[in-house]
């Protein structure tokens, strides 16, 4: 004869969380209520853009105009037939020093780093999730865990994305700039605001 013990509680605990599954939900990416710039940067590379000049020209500075702009800059004239901003320097080669680069426009290619890597995660994180929802019916986490740890294992995959993409490349001109060949990275502030905010099906944040 067998003895079947039945923990009440713990089965009344684990039918209540795997209730609270279904009125959780998780939305990742840059949030522009909690920061509208990066959120418009990373609609630029996500999505690509191309940005024309207001007036005549956009000028796109070197390294030597630093964060400046032309109006910073004094003694700063567009030598004749170039479509540049120089500055007379004697000790600089032809006796300039390049400020600035005119361009009518200036094309950002695409460089998604939130949709593709859905595209190429998407069933390694079913898996993921099916192992943690495991947990819970082992009575080891909860149901916000579950979608908590999932949020985090989703903005990892993005994060390592921006730091791995390579194509397609920076124009030389961006990579004196900024001195790294990363399309994503240059302050790394882009990558630090990936993040992830568990939703209840009230529509609150937890």
């Amino acid at each position: 004869m067998v003895n079947v013990h039945t923990d009440d509680e713990g089965l009344q605990w684990l039918y209540r969380e795997l209730a609270e599954l279904d009125r959780y939900s998780i939305e990742i990416g840059i949030f522009g209520s909690d920061d509208s710039f990066y959120a418009m940067i990373a609609n630029v590379h996500e999505f690509g853009i191309q940005i024309k000049a207001k007036n005549k020209y956009l000028a796109i500075p070197t390294k030597e105009a630093g964060d400046r702009k032309p109006a910073d800059i004094p003694g700063l004239f567009q030598p004749k037939g170039k479509n540049v901003l120089a500055v007379a320097d004697k000790t600089a080669e032809n006796g300039i020093k390049v400020m600035f680069i005119l361009k009518e426009s200036v094309n950002i290619p695409e460089r998604s780093f939130i949709r593709s890597t859905f595209d190429e995660k998407n069933d390694e994180w079913m898996d993921y999730l099916e192992r943690q929802i495991e947990k819970l019916c082992e009575l080891e986490i909860d149901a916000q865990t579950v979608f908590k740890r999932l949020g985090a294992k989703i903005v990892g995959d993005i994060q390592d994305k921006i730091r791995d993409i390579r194509t397609p490349p920076n124009a030389p001109l961006t990579i004196e700039n900024k001195g790294s060949d990363n399309p994503l990275i240059d302050t790394g502030g882009l990558r630090m605001h990936v993040t992830w905010k568990l939703v209840r099906d009230d529509g609150e944040y937890v």
